[in-house]
């Protein structure tokens, strides 16, 4: 899977005018970058900017120039043509000022595609190329006119599904290749990463020590792509790539990696062969705006999954989602829901962080409520069983009974009663789920057949968000 190397030059030429080097030198980056127009981008009239962007496993640069034996050899990529955008973000940056938001999207998510009916989301791009390609050489159209065409074609239908899923309307395009990552990451002089175990995967070329420790691009290439021995997959592998994003883009600004012209040239050149951004994007006034942006003002969410093991009728695996639930969950982290304060009693979900644990005895319960949760906006921490001693009622738990924080998730759960447990701190919610549960994500709330009843179903809560502001990477899985 290739990793988050889009947001990293982004990110990167932003660092670059914040750091104050120069327009100049911001100007000569900036006018490396390969530009495509036709896209069918912008109308939405909220003021905000929507940029979306992906990374292709291609085996050419930006500029369709193939790899080198040297390059791919380098990348583990082999000689497979890849045209999936395994790598989909949405970064919603607010017209006020405040903070930035990137919204990753899982790669093997099941939606409707343009043209295409039902199908992963990463092959939007790839499958819609092919169609069309096929298409105008049976025409008789020259093959390289046919192939920038048909990348139009693949560009504009993964635009759109991404739109249609999200409910935002797509602002501004970036695209990078698989070289660009490992480009980026060497021109910053590696990135550090922690890990919480040693990882040994042949597949992705994962094998590291836990802790801490700083890696190359082809090191970092692997520790992004290991979806394989994580405990939830592809979403593991999403947060993998949204601690990394965080701490480069901490790390180039703490590190004043952007003050040496060595490392200034290298990203650079590397920016320049490997990224393509819309050419409506006056990507100067961009950064004008953004200057005072720190690395802080970015946080990192998913998309809520209703089935991360879900199958299709025609046995292929796929991770299911309600574009309902997403539109909602994109709305409120967005600040677009009007709604959200009246139905959880003047509480923002979003500021709202919910321990969830099942003492019910009926498996997954935990991972269905967070769930729930989830697609009404709030945050969930720690999902598990518990271990408390037995439990004869469900109930909320806070420092106080009338925390307000916690009676917006009691709410939010069918009316749960909030009782008041000393040994919590302020602000603190704790939800505990016994054989009594009834509310959002129970078999009993959806009739037994709703989207989070069926045994083979795996629904997983969104990971705690993730912010380019702290203080050393965050370890991971």
């Amino acid at each position: 899977m290739t990793p988050p190397r889009v947001l990293s030059a982004l990110a990167a030429v932003l660092v670059l005018a914040a750091t104050g080097f120069g327009w100049h030198s911001v100007d000569q980056l900036v006018s490396s970058i390969n530009r495509i127009g036709d896209l069918g981008l912008g109308g939405g009239k909220d003021g905000a900017v929507d940029i979306l962007m992906v990374g292709i496993d291609s085996r050419t640069d930006a500029h369709g120039n193939p790899l080198t034996d040297a390059e791919r050899a380098m990348l583990h990529a082999g000689d497979e043509v890849g045209l999936n955008t395994d790598t989909i973000v949405l970064i919603r940056v607010p017209n006020n000022g405040e903070s930035a938001t990137a919204i990753s999207i899982p790669r093997d998510s099941y939606v409707d595609i343009p043209g295409l009916g039902m199908g992963k989301i990463n092959s939007a791009y790839g499958t819609t190329k092919l169609n069309e390609q096929q298409k105008l050489l049976d025409k008789g159209v020259a093959p390289e006119e046919a192939d920038q065409e048909s990348t139009l074609a693949g560009r504009q239908a993964l635009i759109k599904s991404v739109a249609n899923l999200t409910g935002l309307t797509v602002d501004h395009y970036a695209e990078v290749g698989l070289l660009g990552f490992v480009l980026l990451t060497d021109a910053v002089g590696g990135v550090e990463v922690c890990l919480n175990n040693a990882v040994y995967e042949p597949m992705s070329g994962a094998d590291f020590p836990a802790g801490r420790q700083r890696l190359d691009g082809a090191q970092a290439l692997s520790f992004v792509r290991q979806r394989h021995e994580l405990p939830r997959g592809d979403l593991d592998r999403i947060v993998r790539q949204q601690v990394y994003m965080a701490q480069l883009v901490h790390q180039v600004l703490s590190a004043r990696t952007l003050t040496n012209p060595g490392r200034l040239q290298e990203l650079s050149d590397a920016v320049g062969r490997t990224v393509v951004l819309d050419d409506n994007w006056d990507v100067l006034a961009f950064l004008h705006q953004l200057q005072d942006l720190s690395g802080g003002q970015v946080k990192f969410e998913t998309i809520p999954v209703k089935d991360l093991n879900g199958w299709t009728d025609d046995g292929e695996s796929v991770v299911r989602v309600d574009p309902a639930a997403v539109q909602k969950y994109v709305a409120k982290m967005v600040g677009e829901d009007a709604d959200s304060h009246e139905e959880t009693g003047g509480v923002d979900p979003a500021t709202v962080t919910a321990d969830v644990y099942n003492a019910s005895g009926v498996g997954g319960l935990a991972g269905q409520a967070a769930q729930a949760l989830a697609a009404k906006g709030f945050r969930t921490g720690t999902v598990d069983n518990w271990i408390g001693g037995p439990v004869q009622s469900s109930r909320v738990l806070a420092a106080g009974g009338s925390d307000p924080k916690a009676r917006a998730v009691a709410q939010a759960l069918g009316g749960l009663p909030v009782i008041a447990d000393a040994g919590l701190p302020q602000g603190a919610v704790r939800v505990v789920l016994a054989s009594d549960y009834s509310g959002p994500g129970s078999a009993t709330a959806s009739g037994g057949t709703g989207m989070f009843t069926s045994s083979t179903m795996t629904p997983v809560p969104p990971a705690p968000p993730i912010d380019a502001g702290q203080n050393g990477p965050k370890c991971v899985n």
